[in-house]
């Protein structure tokens, strides 16, 4: 009997175990103690399987307080859910199947012991997928997916929430799966849902990496004084320039204004600009003084010294005598 079968006997001992849940415990022992020799007998005898040779565990064990003829006790009602999970059981016969095949090319028994060596590379991962997805879902300041989790934007921050959600992720691998319906329940519900989250989010930001950029090219109607537009010159709360700034609409698109040529003052030709953001032609800021063009070998020019007259120096001094005496000479008396 291989590991395919025994596990599907234990499976159906089980669910008759727990549909004969009213019993005593000493009379569900009695009726249980031979029935896994029974159904490894009706296993070998054909292909089928115990669920299709028998019927469902709920109904066997029906079958069984009938035979037995136990007074006073009922059987539970049959399970609304039978038929879903009928369907579990032949999936998860399906992959203890695809277990026991796939083992020998991993050159293992069962592939399920090869995935076992990987636990502690997917404990690590587990807890990064969860600070990604925490970070994605309550940082409203920075929503864009990146290799590393950022909170407002800090890298350091998201270092340290990656810390704690790998440590968390290690110390809840290491426990073990929880024992209980509800604990188990939620255990594996939130491991689908965080790796269908990671699966979504990689395929989103795969998309975008495919995706050509594309610009929004500016256009106003009417007199919004934008029409003639080819620069912008962007200023901090302390009016200082901002270098290579970047401008994005409320959709997160980058938006495209004025042109890619600047415009040379001195020869007027067009050059075109190789910035990545604005302004475009930071020399052409009409807030900032231009300043004076040195010469060559950082030597400033000096004035010329004037040009010499054409005009001859005139011969005349340039101050005439007075011909009037200033003061009238005034004769001496005789002895």
């Amino acid at each position: 009997m291989n590991d395919v079968v025994a596990d599907e006997i234990t499976g159906y001992v089980a669910q008759v175990r727990l549909a004969l849940g009213g019993l005593p415990e000493k009379t569900r022992e009695e009726l249980l103690e031979d029935l896994p020799e029974h159904l490894a007998e009706v296993r070998a005898e054909g292909t089928g399987t115990l669920v299709e040779r028998l019927g469902e565990p709920a109904a066997y064990a029906a079958e069984l307080l009938a035979a037995a003829e136990v007074p006073d006790v009922k059987a539970e009602k049959p399970d609304r859910y039978a038929e879903l999970k009928a369907v579990r059981d032949q999936v998860v016969r399906g992959l203890r199947e695809a277990d026991v095949r796939v083992g020998p090319v991993l050159g293992y028994a069962k592939a399920s012991e090869f995935l076992a060596l990987l636990r502690p590379a997917w404990w690590v991962l587990r807890g990064y997928l969860a600070a990604m997805v925490l970070v994605y879902l309550f940082d409203s300041i920075d929503a864009r997916i990146g290799l590393l989790p950022r909170i407002g934007g800090s890298v350091l921050l998201g270092l340290v929430l990656l810390g704690a959600c790998v440590v968390g992720s290690i110390w809840l691998g290491r426990r073990g799966t929880p024992t209980g319906y509800w604990p188990r329940y939620a255990y594996w519900s939130g491991t689908a849902l965080l790796v269908l989250i990671a699966m979504i989010g990689f395929v989103t930001v795969d998309g975008r990496s495919q995706e050509t950029p594309s610009y929004l090219d500016a256009t106003y109607s009417g007199n919004s004084g934008y029409e003639n537009v080819r620069d912008v010159f962007v200023y901090d709360g302390q009016g200082h320039p901002v270098e290579n700034a970047q401008l994005y609409d409320q959709n997160g698109q980058p938006i495209q204004l004025g042109s890619q040529w600047c415009d040379d003052p001195d020869t007027g030709e067009s050059v075109q600009s190789w910035q990545r953001g604005y302004p475009r032609c930071p020399k052409l800021n009409p807030f900032v003084a231009p300043s004076p063009t040195p010469m060559e070998n950082d030597e400033w020019p000096t004035p010329d010294p004037p040009a010499p007259s054409s005009v001859p120096p005139s011969l005349t001094p340039s101050v005439t005598p007075s011909v009037t005496p200033s003061a009238k000479p005034i004769p001496s008396s005789s002895k």
